[in-house]
Formats: structure tokens, sequence, C-alpha cells
């Protein structure tokens, strides 16, 4: 990759590190994320143009607590801290933190007293997301004060001749007044950041980072019609044409038009060679008979690992392949303990179950991005954006929207119910506002109703739209009541075999997103 400007956000165990570094990236930084156990001379050796310490739970003065090498402060890079971060980089400093005995959680007012260059054009009075017991009493030597709250004397803090900077609130979280203004002025006004981290140059580089690494071998990728695996293959696939080959597994366990939009749009926007696999009957006959939710994904997993590796092995055969495409992004390096700077993994079974003979080179060209940058990507590189953003979708597809057997008949009935409240979702302007909107059918449960003049017994369905930023938590999402009665009156006009439409108004925790 080319070099950029790099910003590194020393992670203390925060629940939001990988939040600021995506307002980093927000603001045209290049930035990643290392853990607190890094020493400070590698860090120092990628030549970061900042260093931001990130919150986290402990307290500064807790036995083990995790430390800010005082070698940072004395390598003249720009440092910001958050949270634990401005605590510790005050205690390092020679400043002043205490246990004060009151804690100051959620939404906090904040009055600024000297704006400097942290906090200039912000309101004076900001109300800002706190999450701290302990606060900065005195700022160490060389600092000026430039805000408190009620159990913050000293909320924030810089040095502008050392290029040193700090909050006690997160600037990264959406609550935080001016939060990003606040970042954006630490990472241009203080540490003298210019911003050359964009889209375009993503693709541009990873181009030829791609024909580097290939030369003139075959390259092999699933497509699973997610926006991940479409958006590496486009990029691959802008990278080297026709030496790409992309597996399509059909299960015919997708929502309505999916498999045309992989088989169509696709194809037309990226040109890419295409291998459209029919497996509806193989994966249905696998499924036969089965109801338990666990053994569903475990046979689609096993169906489809099956389809590919016998599609793979054709393939290899007429033209040998030694790459094999991966839609990895960043978060999925940092969760599995990759961090920054990890080296690329050298064969890697992409679908897991691959035997050791067909074992390939691996090209990940979207493990330095998020979900989001993933998106914009996609639409630069001209896919659909109905593709580009779509809403998550399980890997086991509708079987497990189905709670009972999966049939092709209940199939049928549900991608016609789907379609329907999709449909008018987009109507309603809603679709960037919904992160998923499952539609659950009930085919072993049977609800009496009345259509025209006869007796029904019919399916009840239930509609489950949530919202979400991180699918770790979720709340359901309040749709407005004329969009949930249109749906309501279409799905049990139109599909005839339902005639009961539901809401599911449990938040993650407890219930999970998808019923199975």
């Amino acid at each position: 990759m080319a070099e950029h400007e790099l910003v590194l956000v020393v992670d203390f165990g925060a629940q939001y590190a990988q939040l600021i570094a995506r307002r980093v990236r927000e603001a045209k930084v290049y930035s990643e994320i290392v853990p607190h156990s890094m020493p400070i001379e590698e860090m120092l050796a990628r030549q970061p143009k900042a260093i931001i310490l990130s919150g986290g739970p402990q307290s500064v003065y807790a036995e083990g607590a995790p430390r800010v090498d005082s070698a940072l402060f004395d390598s003249g890079v720009a440092a910001f801290g958050i949270c634990y971060g401005f605590q510790a980089m005050a205690q390092t400093l020679g400043g002043d933190v205490r246990r004060t005995g009151l804690r100051e959680f959620g939404r906090t007012p904040v009055t600024v007293s000297d704006a400097g260059k942290l906090l200039a054009g912000v309101p004076a009075d900001l109300n800002v997301w706190m999450s701290h017991g302990d606060a900065v009493h005195a700022a160490p030597a060389g600092f000026a004060v430039l805000a408190a709250s009620e159990g913050a004397p000293v909320a924030a803090f810089e040095d502008v001749d050392r290029r040193l900077a700090g909050v006690q609130w997160h600037p990264e979280v959406l609550h935080s007044q001016a939060g990003q203004a606040v970042l954006e002025h630490f990472l241009y006004d203080i540490a003298g950041c210019v911003g050359d981290w964009t889209t375009t140059n993503v693709v541009d580089e990873q181009v030829e980072l791609i024909r580097q690494q290939v030369g003139d071998k075959q390259v092999l990728c699933a497509l699973s019609g997610g926006v991940d695996s479409a958006v590496a293959a486009a990029l691959v696939s802008r990278a080297i044409g026709d030496q790409l080959t992309c597996v399509y597994v059909d299960h015919g366990l997708q929502r309505t038009g999916e498999s045309d939009q992989i088989e169509k749009d696709f194809v037309a926007v990226t040109g890419t060679r295409l291998e459209v696999v029919d497996a509806e009957d193989q994966f249905l006959g696998a499924l036969a008979g089965v109801t338990d939710p666990e053994q569903k994904r475990k046979i689609v997993g096993r169906e489809f690992i099956r389809t590919f590796e016998a599609t793979a092995r054709k393939l290899d055969a007429e033209r040998h392949i030694e790459f094999l495409v991966q839609g990895t992004l960043y978060p999925d390096v940092v969760e599995s303990g990759g961090g920054a700077g990890a080296s690329n993994i050298k064969s890697h079974h992409n679908v897991g179950g691959l035997p050791d003979d067909l074992e390939f080179s691996l090209i990940e060209p979207l493990r330095t991005l998020f979900k989001d940058e993933v998106r914009e990507l996609g639409v630069a590189l001209g896919l659909p954006r109905s593709l580009v953003y779509r809403h998550p979708f399980p890997g086991p597809g509708l079987s497990i929207r189905i709670i009972g057997e999966v049939t092709r008949e209940r199939l049928d009935i549900l991608r016609a119910a789907d379609l329907i409240a999709r449909t008018e979702l987009t109507a309603a302007g809603l679709d960037d506002e919904i992160w998923q909107f499952p539609i659950v059918l009930l085919a072993d449960v049977r609800s009496v109703g009345v259509q025209g003049d006869g007796r029904t017994y019919g399916h009840p369905v239930v509609l489950r739209p949530v919202t979400s930023e991180d699918a770790m938590t979720a709340d359901w999402a309040r749709l407005p009541y004329e969009v949930l009665e249109r749906i309501s009156t279409r799905i049990t006009n139109e599909v005839d075999e339902i005639n009961r439409v539901t809401l599911d108004i449990t938040s993650k925790p407890p219930g999970t997103i998808e019923w199975e």
C-alpha cells in the first residue's frame, strides 16, 4: 500500500476503539488499531503522524492497569487522550488524577473556558458522552485547561507546542456534541494531518497490489450475494479481468431477485466470468424433514462446501488456480487477534472444510476496511446501490426464517411476503434507517382467520425490523403505523397462505435478530 498518513489508535480495552478508528478515517486520515501491549518502539517504528489513546474499563490506580510509556511524549509524535487515555496521559506527564466519588455516565454538560485549538468554534456549553469515575484535577505542566464538568475539574487540555491534547469525554460517540469537530481539530490543527485517505486511493492502490501479487495466475472467488464478497470480487476483477472466475452457488434459499442480481447485474457491471451452480434440488433434498435450526445451518454449510469443492476442482483442472479471494474486513482482523500490521496468511481455506489438496494462496483486498468503507468502495466500482446497501442476510438464507421444515412451497410463501415488506420499506424511504428486516414464517403454526366470507386456516408471519450499529446489540425499529398497515394488508391480500401478520418488539439482548 502507498504511504499514507497513519494514526494509531491504542486500544486500552475500550468499547469504542473501532469507532475511534472509523471516525478518524471519516476525517480522511488512515487509522489502525494496536493493542496497548505493543511496545512504544514498535509504534514509533511505523512512523505515525499521531497516536490516539483510547478509553478503557479500568482505573489508572488499579493494580496492573495499563500504563502509557513516557517515551511516547518525548518522541515528538502528536498524541490525543480519550477518557482513560486522557487520565493515563495526565498521570504519566505529572498531572493530578484522583478518585472523586462523583461518577459521570452518559450525556453530561461540559463548560468550555478556553477553546484553544482543540475546541475552537464549538459551543461554550457542550453536551457530551462521559463514562468515568476518576478525574483529572490538575493538568500537567505546560498544558492549558480548556473545559470542565461537575465531575471533571479538568475535562479537556492541550499543549500545542508539544502537539499533545486530550478530553475526558468520548468525542467518537454520536451522542457527543461536536465530537467529530473536536477529533478533526486534533488531527488537522494540532497533529498537522492533511487527509489523504480516500476511496479512490484504495481502489488504485489495491488494483496495483493485486496485479503484483497475482501476475498471470488464475484466481477463484465464491460469491455469496452479500456486499463483502461482491465488492472484493469487483475489485479483483478491476485488477486482473478474466483471470478471475467467480462461483455462485444458487442454493434456492435466497430472497426474490437476489440470484438474478448476481447473475445479471454483477456480471453486467464487472464483466466477470461467472460460474453459476444450480443446486436448489440438492439443498432442499438435504433439508427435507429437518426442523432443528442448528441442523439446518450445518446442512446448508456442508452442502455449500461440497458444491464449491466440486466446482473448484473442475475449474482447477481446466485452468490451474492458485489464489482465492476472501472478503475479510478490518474488524475481523482486529477481533481475531491479527491486529494492525499483521501479515497476510499465506494460504487459507476460505470455505471452512475444503480439503488440503485444494489449498490456495489468499487475496484479501478489503482487510484494511470497515463495512461503511466497503460500501463506499462498491459504489465507486459501479456496483448497483441495491446490492451495495443490501441489508445483512444470513448465510443459511431463508432456511432459518422458516420455523419448521423447509420446502419449496414454504420458501415461495416466505419470498412473497418478504418482497412485499421490502418493497414497502423502500417506498417509505426507510431502507437506510432499518439495519435488517427479517420476515419469519411460522410454518408449523396455523392461525384461524376470516377472508372474504369464509373461514381460513393459514400461516402467521412475524415482521422483525431492527436498528443496530454493531450487530452486538439491536433495538426493534419503530416503523410508522401506516407502513406496518400497508405491509400487513398487502401480505394478507396477496399471499393466500398467510392470514395473520405480527410484529416482534424484542430488543437484542434478550432476543437475537434471527429467530433461529
